[in-house]
């Protein structure tokens, strides 16, 4: 039985949506589409549910579909526009129910994939949010919240005089702040948390245990069932604040993986090139480049069937 698609799946099946309807499409476009399309049981999952998505169209009023529709054509991440709209007009109850991208979709804090923020919080506290990024603050009486739902951040905790707990919830657990500067990352399935200052406590939403505590220089990896071992925090964590992203000796396939974070559209590594191995410091700001020069390096070549759709295959 195959799996449920991701978040990540369905932003793409709806930016194909987008691209086949907006008009210009070419062949290449539609060719490239049914690519995508053949790849993976989930995409083809994820497309099937776009598709209820078009047919619900009729329920949303002319003049508001056509003008989200006109600004997607702009800009991929309206996609997301489009579909909290939906959301929110209950035109697509199968969504509804999966919590998490439709609560990222409409969170109050977001970022798109070119997009980094420094976010100023009412007790003094700072957050930094990395691309795809989505997040609430929910400040009370009784404690600071952060509701993470994807994406990155790294957070600098402020002394609070109503020494209320500084807590980020993920899908997964819960990290507790102990006076520290931290990073904390929505994966699939997992969070990941690492410490660069003081110490934080990490509680997995389905392990009865005590909280695991994690001092700075070290990192962890946590699902709903528990935590799994402490590491030495990765040099260059947090790299992506000043706008790099850097890695040492890593599979292409999880380089790409990531360098897609931070381009719109669909980044793909052919299978016979995904462990060649790569290191350096590269600018996230700037893909295109980086994706030029990866050709020089190693070898491979690019190939873009679309705009928002590079392939990286054997030389």
């Amino acid at each position: 039985m195959s799996r449920a698609p991701d978040l990540k799946t369905l932003e793409a099946a709806a930016t194909w949506f987008v691209q086949l309807n907006d008009g210009a499409q070419c062949e290449a476009t539609s060719r490239a589409w049914q690519t995508w399309l053949d790849a993976s049981p989930q995409h083809a999952a994820a497309w099937s549910r776009v598709e209820k998505l078009q047919q619900q169209w009729a329920r949303v009023p002319r003049q508001s579909a056509l003008s989200s529709l006109s600004a997607a054509k702009a800009q991929r991440r309206e996609v997301l526009k489009i579909l909290s709209m939906l959301l929110a007009a209950g035109a697509c109850g199968w969504l509804a129910v999966e919590e998490v991208p439709y609560r990222s979709m409409l969170a109050r804090q977001r970022t798109g994939s070119r997009e980094r923020r420094t976010l100023a919080l009412a007790d003094g506290s700072q957050l930094e949010l990395n691309a795809d990024t989505a997040l609430d603050v929910r400040f009370d009486s009784h404690q600071r919240l952060i509701q993470l739902y994807r994406g990155e951040i790294l957070i600098q905790t402020a002394k609070d005089p109503a020494q209320r707990p500084f807590i980020v919830d993920t899908a997964q657990g819960r990290v507790r702040a102990l006076g520290t500067q931290f990073s904390v990352r929505q994966l699939s399935g997992h969070t990941r948390v690492g410490v660069l200052q003081a110490a934080v406590e990490v509680s997995a939403y389905r392990f009865a245990g005590q909280p695991v505590r994690l001092e700075a220089g070290q990192q962890v990896t946590f699902d709903r069932e528990g935590v799994d071992a402490i590491r030495p925090l990765s040099a260059g964590s947090t790299a992506w604040v000043h706008g790099m992203l850097s890695v040492d000796d890593w599979r292409l396939g999880d380089f790409v993986d990531e360098l897609s974070r931070y381009r719109p559209g669909v980044l793909h590594c052919a299978a016979a090139v995904q462990d060649l191995r790569i290191s350096g410091a590269f600018r996230i700001d700037d893909t295109e480049t980086v994706l030029e020069n990866l050709s020089k390096t190693l070898p491979v070549k690019v190939r873009f069937m679309t705009r928002y759709w590079a392939s990286i295959e054997p030389a």
